[in-house]
Formats: structure tokens, sequence, C-alpha cells
């Protein structure tokens, strides 16, 4: 084959290769879907971003919540994030974070000169915050043998706190088997006893943790369990059981002895007013005075 013939082949080659090989359009990533930083911290959102031909793309980033509102757009940060937050490429750095900055962030690149000219990729942000003092609902007083629950709660923690309950400052440990004295629920706080007895009297308290921050603690309150006086309860059970006794037997020969018709019959004697005279009564009696 002659060096025209080769120089043709290769040529053809070539411009096969190219109409075979897919085209390049722009594509975006982040080294980090999830992002996690405590209260008050800088957060990075990563964002990066590879083009075809176009080398000024559009940068975008948008908070998805019910609404989806823009964070950075036209060039400039948006709303909230006016003054504190910066750019560098396409990554974005949140400064001081808070509960309301937390949600699903969308970096979009829009490169109209690619042959598929939008790009996007998701970040998720989760701000930690420390438990804070938890509030305590622990009863001053209870009898014997009733069934009392000690609550403990933290709404503010991120993510949720778990609980544990001290009694006289010592841990009081979850029991393993059903039918033990108490139950601790170590996610909702609650601490119950099925039947308290005279030793759960005491001072309880309860810690909240979540693995950021330190733990924290609600104040100590005492909790004291009295014995229920049986002699007490019986007597008066048996009282009351002898006056409504008492009271049924009266209401009873009342009723039999015509009492209370007697009495009925005296108030209709006293409204009673007698039917007139006829004419010739009148007469007979005239006469019998002459």
């Amino acid at each position: 084959m002659s060096m025209e013939g080769q120089t043709s082949v290769w040529i053809l080659l070539l411009i096969l290769l190219v109409q075979c090989c897919p085209s390049l359009s722009v594509t975006v990533t982040t080294s980090k879907q999830k992002v996690e930083v405590r209260e008050f911290a800088d957060a990075e959102l990563s964002c990066t971003f590879r083009t075809e031909r176009d080398q000024n793309p559009r940068i975008e980033w948008k908070k998805k919540a019910k609404d989806v509102s823009f964070v950075y757009f036209d060039g400039q940060f948006r709303g909230p994030f006016e003054g504190r937050a910066s750019m560098a490429g396409a990554t974005v750095t949140l400064r001081r974070v808070t509960q309301e900055d937390a949600g699903e962030y969308r970096c979009e690149i829009s490169a109209p000169l690619d042959s598929i000219n939008l790009g996007e990729t998701n970040v998720t942000l989760t701000v930690l915050v420390p438990p804070d003092t938890p509030s305590c609902e622990i009863p001053a007083t209870a009898v014997t043998g009733a069934t009392v629950r000690l609550r403990c709660s933290d709404r503010q923690s991120v993510p949720p706190a778990k609980y544990a309950w001290y009694k006289d400052d010592l841990l009081m440990i979850p029991p393993r088997y059903a039918n033990a004295s108490y139950l601790i629920d170590v996610l909702s706080g609650l601490l119950e006893f099925k039947a308290v007895a005279k030793k759960d009297s005491g001072r309880y308290s309860c810690r909240a943790s979540n693995g950021v921050g330190k733990p924290t603690l609600c104040q100590p309150q005492h909790m004291n369990i009295e014995d229920v006086n049986v002699g007490a309860v019986v007597a008066t059970a048996l009282v009351v059981s002898l006056l409504l006794l008492v009271c049924g037997c009266g209401a009873f020969l009342v009723r039999r002895n015509g009492f209370l018709a007697r009495r009925t019959g005296r108030r209709s004697n006293a409204n009673y007013i007698p039917p007139p005279q006829e004419p010739q009564d009148f007469k007979h009696t005239q006469s019998f005075m002459l």
C-alpha cells in the first residue's frame, strides 16, 4: 500500500474514533455527601465540576425544604447566608451554623456550551446540638403498691439524647428481666415502678447524653413512699356502710308507716275551701234560730 493510501486509512480511522467516542458533558460531584458539625462551627459543603467546552459555567446553590430557596445565585449569597458564607471554586463554607442551617443543599452547574449543559449534586448538613438540662417529673410522694412513673426529656439535642436514672447518686441499671420491680426506657426517659415499696424512697435525678458535648443532669428531687393505713381505710368503709344502712332502714320505716302521706294530707286540709250551702239549707237554719 502506498503512502497516500496509508494516510487515507489513518484519517478514516481517526474520524471513526472521534464519532464513536461519547461526548463529554458537565459533571458535578462532592467529596462528602453528609456533613456533620457542631452548632456554631463552620461547615464546608463540597462541590467540584468538570465541563466539556464551557470555561465559565454558572454556579448555583439551593437549599431544599418545604420550598426551594437560593443560597448562592448570580454571583452572590442570598437571604440569611449573605455576609456569613464564602465560595472557593464551587465549594461553599457556612460560618457559625445553627439549627436553622441544617437540611439538604444542592449544587447546580449550568454550562450552556456543553452537550449536556446541567449537572448537580446534593449535600446534607446536620448540625449537632449537645443536650440541655433535661426536664424531670418526679412525684414528691406516693403510696406503697401504686404504679409510679418518673419522666425525663430534652427536646433540643441533636441527635436525640439517651437517658439514665440515678437514685441517691447511684446509677440505676436497666433490668433485663420482665418481672423486675422497675423499668427504664433509655430512649423516652421513662422510669416506671409497677408497685412502689418503702425501699424505693430516695433522691432521683436523670442524665441526658448524645455524644455531643458533656452529659447534663436535672436537679435531684426526693420521692417519699408512704404505707397505706389499712386499718383506717377499713374503719372508714365500715362507718360509711353503717350510715348507709341506717339511712336506708329509716327511709323504709317512714314510708311503711305512712308518715309522709299524713304530712301531705295535713297540708292539703289547710288549703281546703268548703262548698257553698244550698238555699233551702239557709232557710232552715233561719227558722231554727227564730
